[in-house]
């Protein structure tokens, strides 16, 4: 039988934003962004702690005021070009140094999907435990057959359009097309703890599925409103 497995969520976020100045604490339906995933971290069942990462002491605040641990990250991480994994690696590392505190998994989380809710934190965790040679699990959606890679087509040297992938017959029909998935954003990351040291994602990756709705990932204005949207429609809005 399997023992449960010790998963720390990371939400991190950074003070700074292109798109939308300030994004993670922009107001949606009466919370700040990133307040959506805290709560939604705060109320999975599998999840043994919730730290927010960031450089922006507003952000600290707001996610100390809902309920978890934070932990300031150095200068060096809070650039628009850091990637996400030193940031996670400085995370572990100093609850390691400072707490003793070694889990078996990391749970990314991003503020910008506020569609994602307890249930699918708990489900990807569920799915990921019940598979011991899983390095790692990504959130994807699959792609609409009409933006699948067999129908994607490109412009060739002569300016007139061919297909992106080479094939001996056009596939046009839906069924005859092998599903293929995206990342959605990803609202769920999960990684082994020993592969951290690698990558966020990677090796034997598990997919674990969402629908368009609860993908919805928050990257400009537009999707701050079709958010406000779909949460209206749900009535918590």
């Amino acid at each position: 039988m399997l023992q449960p497995m010790k998963v720390l969520a990371i939400i991190p976020a950074r003070g700074g934003s292109k798109g939308i100045p300030r994004k993670n604490l922009r107001e949606l339906a009466g919370k700040p962004l990133i307040v959506w995933t805290i709560e939604a971290a705060l109320a999975a069942g599998s999840l043994d702690r919730v730290v927010v990462s960031t450089d922006d002491e507003e952000i600290a605040e707001v996610s100390r005021l809902a309920g978890v641990d934070v932990l300031m990250r150095p200068e060096e991480l809070a650039a628009d070009d850091t990637p996400t994994l030193p940031v996670l690696q400085d995370v572990v590392a100093r609850l390691e140094r400072e707490e003793g505190c070694r889990p078996d998994a990391v749970m990314t989380l991003q503020p910008t999907s506020p569609l994602r809710q307890a249930w699918h934190i708990d489900e990807a965790i569920a799915l990921f435990s019940a598979d011991a040679d899983a390095d790692s699990l990504v959130s994807v959606m699959e792609v609409p057959h009409h933006f699948h890679p067999l129908s994607v087509m490109k412009k060739g040297d002569s300016g007139y359009l061919e297909n992106f992938i080479e094939q001996e017959q056009t596939v046009t029909r839906r069924q005859d097309k092998v599903p293929v998935f995206a990342r959605n954003g990803a609202a769920v990351y999960i990684t082994r703890i020993g592969r951290l040291k690698d990558f966020v994602f990677g090796g034997k990756l598990l997919a674990y599925p969402m629908d368009a709705d609860e993908s919805l990932d928050i990257d400009e204005p537009a999707d701050l409103e079709r958010a406000e949207k779909l949460l209206g429609e749900r009535g918590v809005a």
